[in-house]
């Protein structure tokens, strides 16, 4: 997938020029502390750099729909957050879609959109589900997979040695525009 175009956003590969706005989201601990252990706090722009780097020579040699992707802003251009498709540990079989936003985006449904896009795309590629988790004090967090169509199918400590909220969907609980 190269980029998915939405009203108001655009879905595309990270660049390494994207390096500044990247660091804008996983440089900031009020969204990084979401997602550790799977990543921790990027430090500064020049191991931003590198992040996106092995994400990009990464990229091509995924199976779809797995992948990172930058959410662009179609209005200015600007770089807002990051989506991702990946294999929840112990990384045989269950896929998770992510979303990080730079803080001062959150509340305006760009997560929403720009996962319900990805969702979308990724149920053309012979996948049957995919699932989200949250820490259970995430309630932004609960609030876009809900957004998103997801059903809550419990609670688990199978993903990262922590205990997380799933929710799951299936193209078959996709509403239709």
């Amino acid at each position: 997938m190269n980029q998915l175009t939405t009203d108001r956003l655009v879905v595309r590969e990270w660049e390494l020029d994207d390096a500044p706005a990247a660091l804008a989201i996983y440089g900031v601990e009020t969204v990084t502390k979401w997602l550790t252990p799977a990543m921790g706090q990027v430090d500064d722009e020049s191991a931003m750099r590198s992040v996106l780097q092995a994400w990009s020579e990464a990229q091509p040699n995924m199976l779809p729909p797995r992948g990172r992707w930058a959410i662009q802003r179609r209005a200015d251009g600007a770089v807002i957050g990051g989506l991702g498709i990946h294999l929840l540990p112990p990384y045989d079989e269950d896929l998770e879609l992510s979303w990080q936003l730079r803080p001062e985006e959150w509340g305006h449904g760009y997560a929403a959109e720009g996962g319900d896009a990805l969702i979308r795309w990724a149920f053309t590629q012979e996948i049957d589900e995919l699932f989200a988790v949250s820490r259970p004090n995430n309630s932004r967090a609960i609030g876009t997979a809900k957004r998103l169509g997801m059903a809550w199918v419990g609670e688990t400590d199978k993903y990262y040695n922590l205990r997380l909220q799933v929710f799951r969907i299936r193209p078959s609980d996709l509403v239709e525009d």
